[in-house]
C-alpha cells in the first residue's frame, strides 16, 4: 500500500522535540494539506496549516479529546517518547515511568486514532521504534521499545482489515536534545525524516533509516556473544 503524503491531514504526537519539527515541517514540504502539531504544551507555530494541540500520552482522556478534535486525520506520526537512564532492577517507579510513555501512551495512540484512520478511508500509523529496540544495552528505555515493536507488529494485523498500513520506524542515535549527553555519532533528524516519509510512500511495512538500525537488525540472527560482546568473559591474567 502506497501513501502519498500530498493532500493528507498528518497528527504528530511529540512534535516539539527534535524528530518531531522535522515531521511538522517536511510533513508540509511533502504536500500535506494540514498538520496536527501536539504535545504536552503545544507550541506557536506562526502558520496556518499547522493546529497546535494539547496532548499527553501518558493521559487517556488527554488522547481521546485530541482524537475527536483531529478527526480528519489520515496519517498518524506516533513518535512521543522518554529517554532516561534507568536500569531495569532500577525502581518500579521510574521502570513505569518509562513505559508510561513510550508503550502504554504510544498504544493509547494507536487505539483512539484507529477508528479516525479506519473512517478516514484506512490511512497510515507510524510508530516511532530505535535500533535499541533489538539492543538491550539501555536498560528501561530498550525494553519499552522492545515492547513497542511487538506491539506494532500485532497493530499492523489488526488493522489491516479495515485498510490502515501500520508502519514502524527505527534509528540510532538522531542528533537532537533527548541524545544531547550522548557522545556516539548521531544521524541528521532531517535524514531520518526524509527517509521516513519516503518509506511509507513506497508502502513499506518496517523502515531502518540509518545505518545502525540495518546493522542491529542484521545481527539478531547471529550468537548473542556477538551481538553482546560484554558477555564474554576475559581471559584470565597469565
Amino acid at each position: 500500500m502506497t501513501t502519498d503524503i500530498i493532500g493528507a491531514v498528518v497528527l504528530v504526537t511529540g512534535a516539539n522535540g527534535g524528530l518531531g519539527r522535522e515531521f511538522v515541517t517536511q510533513a508540509l514540504e511533502r504536500g500535506a494539506i494540514k498538520v496536527y502539531a501536539s504535545a504536552r504544551t503545544p507550541r506557536d507555530w506562526e502558520d496556518a496549516r499547522i493546529v497546535p494541540l494539547t496532548l499527553d500520552v501518558t493521559d487517556e482522556d488527554s488522547v481521546r479529546a485530541a482524537a475527536a478534535l483531529a478527526s480528519d486525520t489520515t496519517v498518524v506520526i506516533n513518535n512521543a517518547g522518554v529517554a532516561g537512564d534507568v536500569p531495569m532492577l532500577g525502581s518500579s517507579e521510574a521502570l513505569r515511568r518509562v513505559f508510561e510513555t513510550n508503550f502504554f501512551g504510544a498504544v493509547s495512540v494507536a487505539r483512539e486514532f484507529a477508528g479516525v484512520l479506519g473512517r478516514n478511508g484506512g490511512g497510515v500509523l507510524v510508530d516511532v521504534h530505535s535500533a535499541l529496540s533489538w539492543l538491550g544495552v539501555a536498560g528501561a528505555y530498550s525494553a519499552s521499545k522492545a515492547a513497542f515493536w511487538s506491539a506494532t507488529n500485532s497493530l499492523r494485523l489488526e488493522l489491516a482489515p479495515q485498510g490502515t498500513h501500520v508502519v514502524g520506524l527505527h534509528l540510532g542515535y538522531a542528533d537532537t536534545p533527548m541524545t544531547e549527553g550522548v557522545t556516539a555519532p548521531k544521524a541528521d533528524p532531517a535524514d531520518i525524516v526524509a527517509r521516513a516519509y519516503e518509506g511509507v510512500k513506497a508502502g513499506e511495512f518496517e523502515i531502518l533509516a540509518d545505518d545502525t538500525s540495518v546493522q542491529v537488525k542484521a545481527g539478531l540472527s547471529a550468537p548473542l556473544e556477538a551481538l553482546y560482546p560484554q558477555l564474554v568473559s576475559s581471559p584470565p591474567a597469565a
